[in-house]
């Protein structure tokens, strides 16, 4: 399969898109998963109840660790989270198609905890956030398939 060759480097606009798209998709999937876990909780008992709860409104430390996993997965199967496939977004590593593992896993941690680092993306020329800087990484806009195959024939 012949790669295409990244034509420009993703501005912060389209980043931040994405970004808030997996954002969502992450929150919603934590909320269902908590309404599915508070419902079984309550028909086994009081305790799993509490626990259901407590677990729930640990969200705080939760919902970055899942969205730091999300990340990582999908940028080292794919190159690019769901939000980014919806904008056309790759992330290609120095020398690579998509990111390692060590480095996709550092893109997500440093971007889930520390996500006013992408701010760093406005003022680089390459729009690197300081996630990107860490696992030597960029973003890059990809022509889709259905595009370059309709400008081609």
């Amino acid at each position: 399969m012949a790669t295409s060759v990244p034509s420009e480097y993703a501005g912060p606009v389209s980043r931040t898109v994405a970004y808030a798209l997996d954002v969502l998709t992450v929150a919603v999937l934590f909320a269902g998963g908590a309404v599915v876990a508070g419902m079984i909780a309550s028909v086994i008992g009081e305790w799993a109840y509490d626990l259901a709860r407590a677990a729930a409104s640990a969200y705080l430390v939760v919902l970055p660790a899942m969205l730091a996993f999300y990340g990582t997965l999908f940028w080292a199967l794919a190159g690019r989270t769901p939000g980014m496939a919806v904008l056309a977004l790759r992330v290609v590593a120095t020398g690579r198609e998509s990111p390692s593992w060590p480095s996709a896993c550092v893109r997500g941690v440093v971007l889930a905890y520390f996500p006013i680092g992408a701010l760093w993306a406005l003022v680089d020329r390459r729009h690197q956030a300081v996630h990107d800087k860490l696992a030597r990484t960029v973003v890059v806009r990809v022509p889709s398939t259905t595009t370059a195959r309709s400008a081609g024939g």
